[in-house]
């Protein structure tokens, strides 16, 4: 036996029926890639995370005109994102069969089928309810690209570089924000309708499937199934994998991860970022009823926290990389998380609170938990393998479960929690405009609130002749026509008005509750820290790199040496 230098792809056939066909179905690489094929692989995983992001994040740019077509209530809007979330943590456990299935296969032909739903079936769906099963549908498929493409950059990246290829794939949740806002800000509005921005998402998934179908390939099951810790080991790992059994490999892998620090883990950092589920799904809507921004100015404030959020992940996994620790920057980001949104939950009802102090605020959130969240990735995956590196999708499988059912629970209760949301946006725009139009009549009616209340006693059109006769007497004619001029604004206010008042009022410390809630999450972050592997300083990471490498160097000499004696003998 003899060692070969590592190839990227088996010999390519000269029939190109066969090369076709390769290129379709047969995604395996029995040789670990070279590095321009490896950050090939890596780059179109981060692009199709992107892209997935911007289709699921899209509705919510367009939702005020989706809500309008269908005559939704804003509960109702909320709860499509519930039930797709729902439904997206069940098939992100079906996807940890993505070990016997390929990882690659499921995010390629993931993209396909979200590219069509989202291009052809959601912006045509005739109804409310179709919209939402439509839309559930997409989420299924997105809970199993989820877990997928995570595993294909932990396979892709051994773990001296895999906090730093998490740190790129993390982003795609952020950057799929920034395309949303990029696109829909340069075209929506005019000609161009909500269906078309929701179009424009899908054209760019289908495209992506194509260089997907081509150019994505995975790990054999024998490879990926072993740790590597550096590029080194590959010699080793591609001799390793002719014995290897995969199918014993994966015997027990549910049971396996039923850890503590596996299942505690991902529970920790689901809570963890329930402050990051509220800035996708109710930042713009909490600073537009608290502290009255548009849409457009809400944004603005958002881009400085996506903005910080995505160079932070990547910098802090190279420099995570770099030393070859995880647990001091996850610690790290957790204490600084907890400070800035502290700050934050304590400015929540201080309506003189800056623009710029809050840029500075959701900034400093956004640095904070990068430094955090990417080491975390690499040393949840790491975790995983310490257990069973051939259950990684298994793993990540729970993880994504986890996290889907805690955005659905959190995106269920805010509503319930900041009970003064629902009658802000549904009530709310007609009593501010019925207020400005029925200024004139509401002096009137201020002035003269007796004989008024005994109008109110009676039907339009059915006031009794002499109390009407001494309504003209004691209010005016001029001003008697002004308010039943304004009638249909005074039935606004009579219905709504109390109402959106008090919630206006309640508004503020609704939402301070919630971050309130959130903030506990990254306290209780913070203990789980501890049970996940990993060293804390690096002089103890680099001796056990030392070993290691020593380790394989000797295995490798032993392999070398017995088959040099096969030959011989």
């Amino acid at each position: 036996m003899s060692i070969s230098p590592p190839a990227t792809t088996k010999p390519r056939t000269t029939k190109t029926a066969a090369s076709t066909l390769r290129g379709l179905g047969g995604r395996r690489l029995d040789r670990y890639p070279e590095r321009g094929a490896r950050y090939w692989y890596l780059g179109i995983v981060v692009l199709v995370t992107i892209v997935l992001y911007y289709q699921l994040y899209i509705q919510y740019a367009v939702s005020t005109a989706i809500i309008s077509q269908y005559h939704m209530s804003f509960l109702y809007f909320v709860y499509i994102s519930v039930a797709a979330n729902a439904v997206g943590a069940f098939s992100s456990l079906v996807a940890g069969l993505a070990d016997r299935w390929g990882r690659a296969n499921i995010v390629v032909y993931g993209l396909l089928a979200v590219g069509l739903l989202t291009t052809f079936a959601l912006p045509n769906a005739p109804g409310k309810v179709s919209y939402l099963l439509l839309y559930a549908a997409i989420a299924v498929i997105e809970g199993m690209i989820l877990v997928a493409t995570p595993a294909l950059i932990r396979d892709f990246s051994p773990q001296l570089g895999r906090a730093s290829a998490m740190g790129y794939w993390t982003m795609g949740p952020i950057m799929g924000s920034l395309v949303v806002t990029a696109v829909t800000s340069r075209t929506y509005g005019g000609s161009t309708s909500w269906q078309d921005e929701i179009r424009f998402a899908g054209i760019s998934g289908l495209v992506l499937f194509v260089v997907a179908l081509f150019g994505l390939r995975e790990l054999a099951p024998a490879l990926r199934d072993q740790i590597m810790v550096s590029v080194r080991d590959r010699a080793l790992v591609e001799a390793r994998a002719k014995g290897i059994d995969t199918e014993a490999a994966l015997h027990g892998q549910w049971r396996q991860m039923m850890r503590l620090d596996v299942i505690g883990s991902a529970v920790a950092i689901a809570l963890y970022l329930l402050l990051y589920y509220a800035a996708v799904g109710n930042f713009v809507l909490y600073f537009a009823t608290a502290f009255g921004y548009d849409t457009q100015r809400a944004n603005a404030l958002l881009n400085w926290y996506w903005g910080a959020n995505a160079l932070t992940l990547v910098l802090a996994g190279l420099l995570s990389d770099r030393l070859r620790v995880r647990k001091p920057f996850m610690l790290l980001g957790g204490l600084g998380s907890i400070a800035f949104t502290l700050v934050f939950t304590l400015r929540a009802t201080e309506a003189h609170t800056g623009y710029y102090t809050f840029a500075f605020i959701v900034a400093g959130i956004g640095v904070t938990s990068g430094i955090a969240y990417s080491p975390w990735m690499a040393s949840f995956t790491e975790t995983v393998e310490r257990h069973n590196p051939a259950a990684t999708a298994t793993g990540l499988a729970i993880w994504g479960w986890i996290v889907r059912i805690t955005v659905a629970l959190s995106a269920a209760f805010v509503p319930l929690v900041v009970n003064t949301v629902t009658p802000l946006i549904e009530h709310g725009p007609a009593v501010e405009q019925a207020s400005v139009r029925a200024a004139p009549a509401l002096a009137v009616t201020e002035a003269h609130p007796k004989i008024f209340a005994e109008l109110d006693a009676y039907a339009p059109g059915k006031v009794p002749p002499a109390l009407l006769a001494r309504a003209v007497k004691e209010v005016g004619a001029k001003d008697l026509a002004t308010v039943q001029k304004a009638a249909p604004e005074l039935k606004v206010l009579k219905e709504h008005g109390a109402e959106v008042q008090k919630a206006s009022a309640d508004n503020p410390h609704k939402w301070q509750t919630w971050w309130w809630v959130c903030l506990g999450g990254q306290v209780l972050f913070l203990p789980f820290v501890f049970v996940m592997t990993g060293r804390w300083r690096p002089r103890d990471a680099r001796r056990d790199l030392q070993a290691h490498e020593e380790a394989v160097a000797r295995q490798v000499a032993e392999l070398q040496q017995s088959a040099q004696e096969g030959r011989t003998a």
